[in-house]
């Protein structure tokens, strides 16, 4: 392929490798003015000023600009951004006139933020690869195996959790927080329910107890409580503890989710 010239099969996808700071400054405005998707990988520096200071030294880093404003740097390790804008943010690219100024050639990317203030300056030295992105996502992320999925598959059968069962409220208040589902078992017994989506240790047992206790406090001296914890499955630490308070355990997975 030829240094810096584009490499796309389609008006969607555009590619620089090796551009000059120059084409690399047009590509970005290009892709910003066509509401592109737009990532830069190459050598730079970047600073943030805001809520707090930063600094990053010169390094290999990959860069991306959403249509939506949003700023992302990364570098080669770790799934989160070194340093990020959130949506909103106004970009300016340009290149520095070094017949001005005493430093190097540099592919200058600003990103502003004025509510709060924040300010996020991206100085490339070199630039490896310019890409712009044009498409359309119009669908939204749908989640299954949820601690809701795994409400609702008990709301809508209580028997799930033991025969009898009657569900009362959900997220009923309590001085320890909200409960999950709060109900009754067929001898009248009010029963606390906390839920987990994955397999869960002394901590969920702890929460659980918190719950019962606090509710225990709230209704009158003859009201007999039970707790059970709902999940796939807990430690063995867990399972003592359960026992320890006299809490239950119920086995169950979300709906959707193998895991």
């Amino acid at each position: 392929m030829t240094s810096g010239q584009p490499s796309a099969k389609s008006s969607t996808a555009i590619t620089l490798e090796q551009p000059s700071l120059e084409g690399a400054r047009d590509a970005v405005v290009a892709g910003i003015d066509r509401d592109a998707l737009v990532t830069i990988f190459g050598r730079c520096t970047v600073e943030y000023d805001g809520r707090a200071s930063s600094t990053l030294e010169a390094g290999d880093r990959h860069v991306m600009l959403k249509p939506d404003g949003t700023t992302l740097v990364h570098t080669d390790e770790g799934q989160q951004p070194v340093n990020w804008q959130p949506p909103g943010c106004e970009h300016e690219v340009y290149c520095e006139d070094t017949e001005e100024t005493t430093s190097e050639p540099a592919l200058v990317l600003e990103s502003q933020r004025s509510t709060p203030e924040e300010h996020l300056l991206v100085q490339f030295e070199r630039v490896l690869q310019v890409s712009t992105f044009s498409g359309t996502d119009e669908t939204d992320l749908t989640l299954s195996g949820t601690e809701a999925d795994l409400r609702t598959r008990i709301l809508e059968n209580p028997d799930l959790l033991e025969p009898g069962f009657t569900p009362l409220a959900t997220e009923r208040a309590t001085p320890a927080g909200a409960i999950d589902i709060y109900g009754e078992d067929t001898a009248g017994r009010t029963v606390v329910v906390e839920l987990k989506r994955r397999r869960v240790g002394p901590d969920a047992v702890g929460q659980l107890r918190r719950y019962v206790d606090a509710l225990e406090r709230d209704l009158h001296a003859d009201a007999s409580l039970r707790g059970i914890l709902v999940a796939p499955s807990v430690t063995d630490r867990a399972s003592r503890l359960l026992g320890e308070h006299g809490l239950e355990f119920v086995s169950l997975e979300p709906p959707g989710d193998s895991q």
